[in-house]
């Protein structure tokens, strides 16, 4: 995950909510969502 842009990462993000993905799999991408300190972007568009 650490080779997507941060962009990708939260289209990656919105997508997989959208899509109802396993709960695990988005789990992994929130956590590299924190780790890019970027979950005020989740929070804004949420």
């Amino acid at each position: 995950m650490r080779k997507l842009s941060d962009e990708l990462l939260l289209d990656s993000y919105f997508k997989a909510c959208e899509l109802n993905l396993s709960q695990d799999f988005i789990n992994l991408i929130e956590l590299e969502i924190h780790r890019r300190r970027l979950t005020h972007e989740i929070k804004v568009s949420s």
